[in-house]
């Protein structure tokens, strides 16, 4: 019960975790193997349980189309590679009566973040600029780049952007957001697991939340579906 209290009292996991990654926490650190049901019981007889928000659920409105692309992703959300498909999207963050936008691009290789950026104007500027973040120093020649339809995907200017680095734009289509559920995925975890949980006051608390969680989600946050690996981890041993 002790190793239970201090998985949650972890800085970088701070009572986020529930009774599966608990047990492959103390299968990690301590080489410990315990059954999930046991692990269950102890939570649920000391009142021990995550302590996550209610997801809130992302509204669509009608945005203006100018380059459609066809959905050559068609939800295959798995890669034999990094940098062989990507999915980005944007999502708002609302606080103390103020709202911002973080666009982020992930790796489905890995489920890595690898670029993000936050802005207080929801532009093409700021998916340029993630574009440009998450390209660095990497061969991303024939590499598959989805998106929804949302109005900054569908400019002409960011289309001209992609093919400048020999990207190919793939688009879910309207109104399904089932066909971006990765990035989805991620926002999901990243408002349920840290930002419905504390009150901000300024932008810049909200910046230093979002880049300490990417730095947790990337390095520290094993997935099932990485062998129990963080997603760097994952990267670094296939490497």
């Amino acid at each position: 019960m002790k190793k239970i209290i201090e998985c949650q009292q972890d800085p970088d996991i701070n009572w986020s975790y529930g009774y599966p990654r608990i047990k492959t926490w103390l299968s990690k650190m301590y080489g410990l193997k315990v059954n999930h049901k046991k692990i269950y019981r102890l939570m649920r007889s000391n009142k021990i349980q995550a302590k996550i928000r209610k997801k809130k659920w992302k509204h669509f409105g009608r945005k203006e189309k100018f380059v459609l692309s066809r959905n050559y992703l068609n939800r295959e959300f798995s890669a034999k590679r990094p940098n062989e498909k990507w999915v980005t999207d944007i999502t708002y963050l609302l606080f103390n009566g103020k709202k911002i936008y973080l666009s982020s691009i992930l790796d489905l290789y890995n489920n890595e973040i690898v670029a993000y950026k936050i802005s207080e104007r929801n532009d093409l500027k700021l998916v340029a600029d993630t574009l440009k973040e998450a390209i660095k120093n990497k061969d991303v020649r024939g590499l598959i780049l989805h998106s929804d339809q949302g109005f900054q995907y569908t400019s002409i200017r960011y289309n001209q952007l992609l093919n400048k680095y020999n990207i190919k734009g793939s688009m879910s289509r309207k109104g399904n957001c089932l066909d971006n559920a990765c990035i989805e995925s991620f926002f999901s975890h990243f408002k349920t697991e840290c930002f419905y949980r504390y009150h901000f006051e300024t932008s810049q608390e909200v910046k230093m939340a979002v880049k300490k969680y990417i730095k947790f989600y990337n390095n520290k946050r094993f997935q099932k579906k990485l062998n129990n690996l963080s997603p760097i981890e994952y990267r670094v041993k296939a490497a």
